[in-house]
């Protein structure tokens, strides 16, 4: 079977797919006994309790975390392609209340996107490459622009998605296209359900995803003085220039450089509001508010950075939007 046929019965079969294993009898015995563990299960039930939420921007954003399994039960000697694939939770479009941190229903929800599948990009391979180590999609990312041609998956922003794993076992015999459904089997995890948003609405998301994400380390900080209230938030510092960056020693060391208050370079809530202009207004953004203590601008308790839309920034690299 080509790539082509192969693609068309997974679209024809798939729809109907089983969750969480629980396989039907009809199966072929090459994917009757698969099983899949889902990788950083602690990590993604820490996330879905607090809500999790991923990001989705034109370009497309990669997932954190990272769609990850181990699997086991093929046959060794069969070739098998996995891929994944996004579909709506419920038919509601939802919005964030900031005073009282929780999800409501806004309405309706909008016309699904376009229903699109990520292959791995490994597929075809034997159970037995499979099953030798963890496979990861740290490739798939997420896109809100319905007219995108990446292959990236299109997602509705402010709508709940549930990732499906699919595993489908390559028959190599003539007219196996007329028993596709007989040829895969399909997996769901409930803790990896996800918000899409252009920009992080929970604040506790933003700071899970910095300290849990090896790639955002230089978000971090250590010093009290940047962080945002009691919260213990990221402070960013933003050049003239307009690339958003965390805040260095160096910055600090400037920051603290003599009494007068001219020697001092600009408080970083100012920096970024007005040089880098890193809030323009967007229904998912987050307004910044400054608070004035001390003759210097501190972010309120109440407000929080959303790391996502600095890199809206100009200037800004892009690969930085697949950080977090």
């Amino acid at each position: 079977m080509d790539g082509l046929q192969l693609s068309q019965s997974c679209e024809l079969s798939l729809p109907c797919c089983a969750t969480r294993g629980s396989l039907s009898s009809a199966k072929v015995p090459q994917v009757s006994g698969v099983r899949v563990q889902l990788e950083m299960q602690a990590l993604w039930q820490q996330f879905d309790q607090l809500g999790t939420e991923m990001i989705v921007t034109k370009a497309g954003r990669r997932m954190f975390p990272t769609f990850q399994v181990q699997i086991s039960g093929m046959d060794p000697a069969a070739e098998y392609v996995l891929l994944m694939d996004f579909i709506p939770v419920d038919n509601k479009r939802y919005r964030y209340a900031f005073h009282s941190s929780s999800w409501l229903v806004a309405g309706r929800a909008d016309v699904v996107a376009p229903s699109r599948m990520h292959f791995h990009p490994d597929s075809p391979a034997c159970g037995a490459q499979w099953m030798k180590q963890t496979v990861s999609f740290d490739t798939l990312k997420l896109t809100n622009n319905l007219l995108d041609d990446n292959g990236h998956m299109i997602l509705n922003s402010m709508h709940r998605y549930q990732p499906r794993f699919h595993v489908v076992y390559v028959d190599p015999s003539p007219n196996s296209h007329l028993n596709a459904y007989r040829n895969f089997c399909s997996f769901s995890f409930s803790e990896t359900r996800f918000m899409a948003v252009t920009a992080y609405q929970n604040h506790r998301i933003t700071q899970l995803k910095i300290a849990s994400n090896p790639f955002a380390k230089g978000f971090r900080t250590t010093d009290p003085q940047d962080r945002v209230g009691n919260s213990g938030l990221l402070a960013v510092w933003c050049p003239p220039e307009g690339r958003a960056e965390p805040l260095s020693a160096k910055h600090r060391e400037q920051r603290r450089k003599g009494s007068d208050s001219s020697d001092r370079p600009q408080g970083h809530a100012v920096l970024m509001e007005e040089q880098c202009r890193l809030f323009h207004p967007c229904k998912d953004s987050v307004e910044l508010h400054t608070d004035r203590k001390n003759e210097e601008n501190i972010l309120s308790t109440a407000s929080f950075l959303p790391v996502s839309s600095y890199w809206d920034c100009p200037g800004s690299s892009q690969e930085g939007t697949s950080l977090l």
